[in-house]
């Protein structure tokens, strides 16, 4: 069964990017090839991508800058009101509710997962829907004080395991549902 995966990393206070929307703090944090939550071992498991408008611009700008070639080979949806410009013949700029747009990356992912690459508020738009199965987050030992939210929503998780790779503490959790406010 296909499930639909938030796989991310974060720092201690919850951020996924700085407020430049940089991703400088995550790149000199050590990993273990093979360790818990392994990229190698996960993109196995995907068969289609979804992600938001500004996680798609911060790849194609961080591929302009390095001059590396997009580097999913599944398809790959991006959630956006903008006008971007489609990195892949397999990339659909798409808009409006994700409830409209999931099935299609469900049947894209055949017998694997969708990914939701990013940003917080995309699975958030996921998870209020209904359609966010799974959390999978690496957190590092580092804090930003501001920036983009993991998970801005209140969501009940219920964790299903732990571990360490390398700097990052990581877990896994399954979405358990909208919490109420106290």
């Amino acid at each position: 069964m296909t499930r639909t995966v938030y796989y991310t990393a974060t720092t201690l206070d919850g951020y996924l990017a700085d407020e430049q929307d940089s991703l400088d703090w995550l790149f000199p944090q050590p990993l273990e090839e093979g360790g818990m939550l392994d990229y190698a071992a996960f993109i196995d498991t995907i068969g289609a991508l979804v992600m938001g408008a500004t996680t798609y611009q911060w790849v194609l700008d961080h591929a302009a800058e390095t001059g590396e070639p997009w580097s999913y080979r599944q398809p790959t949806w991006v959630m956006t009101h903008r006008d971007l410009p489609r990195a892949a013949e397999d990339v659909t700029i798409a808009s409006g509710d994700v409830r409209e747009v999931h099935p299609a990356m469900v049947a894209a992912a055949g017998d694997k997962d969708v990914w939701v690459v990013g940003g917080g508020d995309l699975a958030g738009q996921l998870a209020d829907a209904g359609l966010l199965d799974e959390v999978l987050v690496s957190i590092a030992p580092v804090t930003l004080g501001a920036g983009r939210p993991l998970f801005p929503r209140r969501f009940d998780l219920r964790l299903t395991s732990h571990g360490r790779n390398g700097a990052f503490l990581c877990a896994t959790y399954d979405v358990v549902g909208p919490r109420p406010p106290a």
